[in-house]
């Protein structure tokens, strides 16, 4: 919910997996959040990063990694890094 100046004024903003897009409830404590940082072409960090969460149903089966190397090697397409 926003208020009149436009600012977000809610306590909770439920998080969606990246790869099955569902929603990531309070409740779900196996749940991540990753950083990925993005690197120059010398290998050296920019400063800025990619966010990925995954819920605990993609943990439980494990499926985590593949759908984590999947999601990443379309992001970094999207921002050309090697």
């Amino acid at each position: 919910m926003r208020n009149e100046e436009g600012e977000t004024v809610d306590l909770y903003i439920p998080r969606k997996c990246s790869w099955t897009n569902r929603l990531i409830t309070s409740k779900d404590h196996a749940a991540i959040q990753v950083n990925i940082g993005h690197l120059n072409e010398t290998g050296v960090y920019t400063g800025q990063y990619s966010t990925f969460a995954m819920c605990g149903f993609i943990r439980g089966m494990g499926d985590a990694d593949s759908a984590l190397d999947r999601l990443w090697s379309k992001k970094k397409v999207e921002i050309n890094q090697v």
